[in-house]
């Protein structure tokens, strides 16, 4: 049997293999799949007709003194050099026992035994290295995979970046442009309208909006009815008064003119109602001067407390929350006897709507879990305390972590998703309260409740 040409398939084998010479170089796949099928086509050749056993043998040493040829000389097998000190011993030692048995020379006494021994030992050397190089392949195999998957990552981090800055691209491109159109709507106010403390206001006011819109529908409808039935009733008291005076139904008149006169009634009460929901709208919205004036803590934490609520009940229809308000009686005679504390009613009134909407988004949000047995509830308490107010804003919502606590009040960070809170809420609301030489806290039970305490000096 040629031990060579068994030699030549088993090393051409492990080229492709390790250097996946199909998808990286199929030149080089195709040459050492020719000399793979050529040395298979040998041995079973020299096996069937042994007369032609020496043409084969020849032909295996060129085969093999061929794949050597390439191995030394091809940078694409520049790694796989160390083959040929496992093969080279081998490889001669064959060669030159093969070429002396030919021509008959026979180099010096005991040759027959020395090459029999060195065979031996390119055998063993052959083995030990086709181990070492085997372990050392699977270490390159290692590293070439480990490379190409952080090519790979590199390529997709690459891309997703491409991406990040494509969406990043359009949403600035988005933000731009709301930002010309808020620009242009609200090119009559005031230039405090740029600073964060007012463009905050201006998010809570959107968020109150649609609940205030709706607040306002309700006397409007009022109105727009009794306008209806007084109009009616008018067309029906003229054609009363159309008849002969002998055909007149005096007691009808009389009753049509008393529910007229109660129905504009009704059409004045519910159009003061709407005009006092509209001013809280527009001191809502109005930019602060920055000036202290005597403000009712009691009524400012009930106005706002139901003005979340109706903002809350106006993104989600089926929410509904218990609300609790306990107000401290002893402020009344607070600040120089007139019941009023002196503060920036503008700021502080966004400080309380920004807690109660997020209280009320938190219990909504806990809500949806559908807990046995759990009822939103959201409770605002004031107290005073020798020569200071505290307000108390709670919820019994999901809580919030330990980890989250410590960061609630940094600029830009929110809890809420993508989308639902710009981050600058908390932040504001802090220095709004620094600015009043007061203090904020936060406290929470993850998963049970929440407590923001706000701490003001009377004087």
């Amino acid at each position: 049997m040629n031990v060579e040409l068994i030699l030549v398939i088993i090393v051409s084998l492990n080229l492709q293999k390790g250097f996946q010479t199909k998808t990286e170089s199929p030149r080089w796949n195709t040459i050492l799949s020719f000399i793979i099928y050529a040395a298979a086509i040998l041995l079973v050749a020299g096996l069937i007709w042994t007369k032609g056993a020496p043409v084969f043998l020849w032909i295996g040493h060129a085969l093999t003194l061929y794949l050597i040829y390439i191995l030394f000389t091809e940078k694409i097998f520049r790694k796989a050099r160390s083959l040929l000190l496992a093969i080279t011993p081998f490889v001669l030692a064959l060669l030159f026992d093969d070429i002396f048995e030919a021509t008959g020379i026979i180099p010096f006494k005991g040759w027959t035994n020395f090459i029999n021994t060195a065979l031996v030992f390119a055998t063993i050397w052959m083995f030990v290295m086709w181990v070492i190089i085997n372990k050392q392949n699977k270490t390159l195999e290692k590293e070439r995979l480990r490379t190409k998957e952080e090519e790979e990552r590199k390529k997709l981090a690459e891309t997703m970046n491409d991406k990040l800055e494509a969406t990043v691209s359009e949403r600035t491109a988005a933000l731009t442009r709301q930002k010309e159109e808020l620009e242009h709507a609200l090119s009559e106010l005031k230039s405090a309208q740029a600073q964060l403390i007012q463009s905050e206001k201006m998010a809570s006011l959107g968020q109150l909006t649609a609940g205030i819109a709706h607040e306002i529908q309700n006397p409007l409808n009022f109105v727009n009815n009794f306008s209806e039935l007084n109009k009616e009733m008018l067309t029906e008291l003229r054609e009363e008064l159309q008849k002969p005076a002998a055909l007149r139904d005096d007691a009808l008149g009389n009753e049509l003119i008393g529910d007229l006169i109660n129905n504009s009634e009704k059409i004045t009460y519910h159009g003061k109602r709407a005009d006092n929901i509209v001013k809280s709208m527009l001191q809502h919205s109005r930019a602060s001067s920055g000036t202290k004036e005597p403000t009712d803590i009691n009524a400012l934490c009930d106005e706002y407390l139901r003005l979340a609520f109706h903002g809350a009940r106006a993104k989600d229809k089926s929410f509904n929350s218990g609300m609790e308000s306990i107000f401290d009686p002893s402020l009344n005679a607070a600040a120089d006897g007139t019941g009023k504390i002196k503060v920036v009613p503008q700021d502080i009134g966004r400080v309380l709507l920004n807690l109660l909407t997020n209280a009320f988004y938190e219990v909504n949000e806990k809500r949806k879990k559908d807990i046995p047995g759990f009822q939103p509830m959201v409770s605002i308490k004031t107290l005073r305390e020798g020569d200071k107010i505290k307000i108390t804003v709670a919820d019994n919502g999901r809580g919030i972590p330990e980890d989250v606590q410590k960061k609630i009040f940094q600029p830009f960070f929110t809890t809420k998703p993508t989308g639902e809170g710009t981050g600058l809420g908390l932040s504001l609301s802090y220095d709004i309260i620094k600015a009043h030489d007061g203090a904020i806290t936060v406290t929470s039970v993850p998963g049970e409740s929440t407590t923001f305490e706000i701490t003001l000096p009377i004087n």
